[in-house]
């Protein structure tokens, strides 16, 4: 038996007791075993928060960047981008297309697990039928951190591919606010009147920060 067994197993079993309420320092002390078998891996899991601000900084950072820190090694640097990796894929396997979305709520939560851990903005588009039944999501195009293009072929394309009668377009800032900018507006008010002459109706445009979200709709930024 090893050293630190003893301890270890007494996380696993404080995790298993009460997973929702376990520290970040923690979480990532316990994720840390499997990849460094023998060693303690406390001060590695507090240093790694303390290098990258926060857990979420951490699963963000760069495979290289986590490296350098003495203890990281390869093992260590796939498993937590392969963490963040299923954390975004589980989101999206778990949203349902098979259903009927029709508010700004039902918006943000069929689109959020597509923006999860984005470090640029990213433009997606959801696509309904007349009764306002889910067909599918679209994620168009990747931008920098300042930036994506909205192109209105893109969107047609997209719309038209999976037959839509009504979109939502949504995307992200990265720049930490969700308020809308003056391209933001403009570009969904002349958006609609070009999708409605192709019989799709552009029911709202969403921007995502992180956990937040703003449509444009109930602000009043844009009514069809």
């Amino acid at each position: 038996m090893g050293a630190h067994d003893g301890h270890r197993q007494r996380l696993k079993s404080e995790f298993l007791a009460r997973p929702d309420s376990f520290p970040d320092h923690k979480l990532l002390e316990l994720l840390l075993f499997y990849a460094n078998p023998r060693s303690d891996t406390n001060p590695l899991a507090h240093e790694l928060i303390d290098q990258f601000g926060s857990l979420a900084g951490v699963l963000d950072a760069i495979p290289d960047e986590l490296m350098k820190l003495r203890g990281v090694g390869e093992h260590a640097a796939v498993l937590l981008k392969a963490v963040k990796e299923f954390s975004g894929r589980y989101l999206t396997s778990r949203t349902q297309m098979d259903h009927i979305a029709r508010t700004s709520r039902d918006y943000y939560q069929l689109l959020r697990p597509y923006f999860f851990g984005a470090r640029n903005e990213i433009l997606c588009l959801l696509c309904m039928d007349g009764k306002r039944k889910v067909l599918g999501i679209r994620r168009l195009t990747e931008g920098n951190v300042n930036a994506v293009a909205i192109t209105t072929r893109l969107i047609v394309e997209a719309a038209l591919a999976l037959n839509a009668s009504a979109v939502v377009l949504a995307h992200n800032h990265v720049s930490g606010i969700a308020f809308p900018s003056e391209d933001d507006i403009a570009t969904t008010n002349s958006l609609a009147p070009l999708l409605a002459r192709m019989g799709v109706e552009l029911v709202d445009h969403l921007i995502f920060v992180d956990d937040d979200m703003v449509s444009l709709r109930d602000s009043r930024f844009f009514q069809p």
